[in-house]
């Protein structure tokens, strides 16, 4: 495994321009005989019995009509659509020439052989670092490592010959499948480095690139180096969560407090006197503050001073019960514990019920809060879905489903989010509170994805290029809260005053209906 430094990128440009066309590789394809049943179907008119149309199908049954309109056309189609049946009786002929419109015949079935042809994987790279295993938050190594690109092909009796990259302008080729290119110090803002494989098929990947900050720790004591990665060919530990969709490297050592997950449970405990938490308790007959006067209760639900002192005890102990599922979904999503936490104290404090009859479960979910998730994460979407629907119906996604089907699967969705119980004690399931939690981090995530989208609309450019990781988690909570239409003018209208995109920007350009997210959006991330 040798690293070879060839030529800077000037000189390849000149190169390439003076070489003879090279011959188009050969198409990574494969063809394979299958047997199948072929029947055949003929579509005919009532009137004189002619044949209008020739169906020929592989599955036993009538054709689907995806499949007369494929064989017969639109306007046949059309008329076999508004064909009604036929009521007179056959004449002696067994015709029945009153009847307007088509009818279908089965004519033969029958065994065939068919050659199809079939796309192969092309070769690929994946990007990982040697000599330095870095683990997040903190992401540090003790020397600079080298980047490992290691090529992938996925054709029997073939393998990678090359694995070329870029760094600087310079070129590194390896005449190997597995390469280790060096890095150095790099500007707070990264560098771009691109690489690709050559297959000895005769063909070459796809042109990847990995966006790779090192920076100095700066401590003499003990130094080292924070090294971060961005690339969709990443296969070392996790990254941040969200970092590859932005394209925004974390802060340099890790994120603040609000974005990171504690090791244990105890480290996520809050002790904050909740007033609308101490008012539920009382209500639902948890904590007894008969002897406070009105009960302890507020007109508005809430407890007052003295309903919160009798609730105080159960008020802790119900904050803090959720924390060691937190901290697991946390883990298996990747999103934040105490974003969580912090997210569920500001929607519910932490009672689970229904709100105002749309608002569900601890994160306060919504029907619209729901169809985010269904639209912006697809792993989720293909996973939820077959439980719900068809696994056909779900194969296109949810934006192309029937709206009747959308409406199905975001009353199914809602539902793991509702916690009432009417046997339960204190009218909640605190099971289904748990269970529930992974929904509102797959939501979080779902927010993160459109958050992308909205800023490169108002940008045109990679968020990670425009705002930093902190802000952008910020503009996904004001996503989460307020809506996409809120979000979106506030990012179009600070963009077009000053090509601004920061948190404290973008805050003062919400509209006025609008302006409840900052202060919700602050206390979380704080």
């Amino acid at each position: 495994m040798t690293t070879v430094p060839r030529v800077s990128a000037n000189e390849l440009s000149n190169l390439a321009e003076q070489a003879q066309p090279e011959e188009e590789p050969l198409p990574r394809t494969t063809t394979l005989v299958i047997d199948t049943v072929e029947y055949e179907w003929w579509l005919l008119r009532w009137s004189d019995n002619s044949i209008v149309c020739q169906v020929i199908v592989e599955h036993e049954g009538m054709p689907t009509n995806n499949e007369i309109l494929q064989d017969c056309g639109q306007a046949v189609y059309a008329e076999w659509q508004s064909t009604t049946a036929c009521t007179f009786p056959p004449d002696e002929m067994g015709n029945v020439p009153q009847c307007p419109g088509l009818y279908f015949m089965f004519i033969s079935s029958g065994a065939v052989q068919k050659s199809i042809e079939v796309e192969l994987p092309p070769p690929s790279v994946e990007v990982s670092l040697s000599g330095c295993d870095p683990s997040f938050p903190e992401n540090r190594c003790a020397v600079i490592p080298n980047l490992l690109l290691t090529g992938i092909e996925p054709l029997p009796n073939e393998r990678i010959i090359e694995i070329h990259a870029i760094v600087n302008g310079i070129e590194y080729i390896c005449y190997d499948s597995v390469c280790e290119v060096p890095l150095d110090v790099t500007p707070i803002t990264g560098q771009e480095i691109q690489f690709w494989a050559i297959s000895s098929f005769g063909d070459s990947s796809d042109q990847f690139t990995a966006q790779v900050r090192v920076i100095e720790s700066g401590v003499s004591a003990s130094p080292g180096y924070y090294v971060d990665v961005l690339s969709s060919q990443w296969s070392g530990r996790d990254i941040a969560t969200c970092a590859q969709t932005w394209g925004a490297f974390p802060p340099v050592g890790g994120p603040p407090l609000w974005l990171t997950t504690p090791e244990v449970p105890e480290l996520l405990a809050s002790d904050i006197p909740y007033y609308f938490l101490a008012g539920r308790l009382i209500a639902q007959g948890l904590v007894d503050a008969s002897q406070c006067p009105g009960g302890g209760l507020l007109p508005n639900g809430y407890a007052d001073e003295c309903g919160l002192e009798k609730a105080l005890p159960a008020v802790l102990e119900w904050q803090n019960q959720f924390d060691i599922r937190i901290i697991e979904v946390a883990r298996e999503t990747g999103v934040p514990a105490q974003l969580l936490k912090n997210l569920f104290a500001q929607e519910s404090q932490f009672w689970p019920g229904v709100f105002n009859s749309e608002h569900l479960g601890l994160g306060h979910i919504t029907p619209k809060g729901v169809e985010v998730v269904l639209l912006w994460n697809p792993s989720f979407f293909q996973q939820f879905c077959p439980l719900v629907l068809d696994e056909g119906v779900c194969s296109n996604g949810y934006a192309q489903l029937d709206p009747a089907y959308q409406a199905i699967l975001r009353g199914a969705l809602a539902s793991k989010a509702r916690t009432d119980c009417l046997d339960c004690p204190a009218g909640i399931d605190l099971t289904s509170a748990n269970a529930s939690i992974d929904l509102f981090a797959q939501t979080l995530l779902a927010n993160c994805e459109q958050v992308a989208q909205e800023v490169f609309n108002a940008t045109k450019s990679t968020p990670g290029v425009v705002s930093d990781y902190e802000d952008l988690w910020k503009f996904t909570l004001a996503n989460y809260h307020a809506g996409p239409g809120c979000l979106s003018y506030a990012l179009y209208t600070s963009w077009n005053r000053g090509r601004i995109l920061d948190w404290e920007a973008v805050s003062q350009n919400f509209t006025p209906v609008c302006q409840g997210v900052v202060f919700y959006v602050d206390q979380i991330a704080k």
